[in-house]
């Protein structure tokens, strides 16, 4: 088995739907960190294998095939596009790590993009038993299906609130979370910690979606989504983006006929698990839990770890259990705060996992993300001497 490094990873900021990016196809937004990674890196870039991305909601078809040809990569290198729903950029990842650690390929662009903004709506064939099932009875839909017989367009919020209430979370706590994550962002974004990696795109330069000064007044004045007795609102789930984040990803072979270059960490792994469809919050720590016990590691060897926090109830879940580690677990703050263009978050995890690890000095990292579904997808990563 080949070895599997990360050669450097970027990310475009992250922009709240029609907004800076509004009329931003998500190829462009991809092909934008491809131009970025293959001037950053070009020995890398003259021989690239191939480009594995990852989209959630977009116009369909071979979207990375697209987003290369814009950027202006080789015809001759292939591309094809994951749909893991959230964890569509994780999956890319890990779909990368196999190809190079079976001896595919060598150097990969692998990641995902996403464009909410320009999300089409959807028909159903008039001989799908689904089209007078849709909410207008048109056949028509933005949200896809992720289990049978679940056509409910709020079926991520609602799983959310299931789980919070099957676990008996308050309102209270799911809040708390959220004002951390914003605090947490505008502090790393004072430090300019993630500048290095960010990618402006049409003159923009900065995430738009961290809020400073976020407070519980702030928080009590939004309404709760599913009733007076709910506990889930705007505030405690993730907004929803545009953005875009890849990562050149290379094998030993080639890292050592190109000496001169050095990696920024090897991926020692990757997990994917699937679980209750409409409980999906809880995929990010069910995935990471079981990686690591693969390699017969905790939490407690992990320099930082990042989960995708789409629902403050991710949060307070990893906090429930491992309470003594909530200082290494989204240091940066996360989704909540930045926001969640689906199909690219789970590269921008391993963005700021690198960015974490370097502010730790090195060491081991996770990253996990849940998926619309009950999917997960983890990457185990080394950096430093690790590495």
């Amino acid at each position: 088995m080949e070895n599997v490094y990360v050669l450097g990873a970027l990310r475009t900021p992250i922009v709240t739907k029609n907004g800076k990016f509004k009329a931003v196809p998500a190829e462009a937004l991809g092909a934008a960190v491809f131009h970025a990674l293959t001037e950053k890196f070009p020995a890398a870039a003259q021989t690239l294998s191939g480009v594995i991305g990852g989209n959630a909601v977009g116009t369909g078809g071979n979207i990375a095939r697209l987003a290369a040809l814009t950027a202006g990569l080789s015809e001759a290198v292939p591309a094809w596009t994951v749909d893991m729903q959230c964890a569509s950029a994780a999956a890319a990842l890990a779909a990368t790590y196999h190809a190079i650690a079976c001896g595919e390929g060598d150097v990969y662009l692998a990641g995902g993009m996403e464009s909410s903004s320009l999300q089409p709506l959807r028909v159903y064939d008039k001989k799908d038993s689904r089209f007078s099932k849709t909410p207008e009875g048109d056949g028509a839909y933005f949200t896809a299906q992720f289990a049978p017989g679940d056509l409910d367009p709020d079926t991520m919020l609602r799983g959310a609130e299931r789980v919070a209430k099957a676990e008996n979370i308050p309102k209270a706590a799911l809040d708390a979370w959220a004002i951390e994550s914003h605090r947490r962002a505008a502090r790393a974004q004072e430090r300019g910690v993630l500048r290095d990696f960010l990618v402006p795109v049409n003159g923009v330069a900065e995430d738009d979606g961290i809020r400073p000064r976020m407070s519980q007044k702030l928080l009590d004045r939004l309404p709760r989504l599913f009733g007076p007795d709910s506990v889930t609102t705007a505030g405690t789930s993730c907004l929803i983006n545009d953005g875009a984040a890849f990562a050149l990803v290379v094998s030993g072979r080639w890292l050592a006929a190109h000496p001169e270059a050095k990696p920024a960490a090897r991926i020692v792994a990757a997990q994917a698990m699937g679980g209750v469809p409409d409980e999906s919050p809880r995929g990010a720590m069910r995935t990471a839990e079981a990686l690591l016990d693969r390699y017969h590691l905790s939490f407690d060897d992990m320099a930082a770890i990042e989960f995708n926090e789409a629902f403050a109830v991710i949060d307070v879940l990893f906090e429930r259990k491992y309470p003594d580690l909530v200082d290494r677990y989204n240091v940066f703050g996360g989704a909540l705060a930045y926001g969640h263009p689906y199909g690219a978050s789970g590269a921008i995890l391993l963005v700021h996992l690198l960015a974490a690890l370097e502010d730790a000095g090195g060491g081991r990292g996770v990253l996990s993300i849940a998926g619309a579904g009950g999917m997960g997808e983890a990457l185990l990563l080394e950096t430093g001497e690790k590495a």
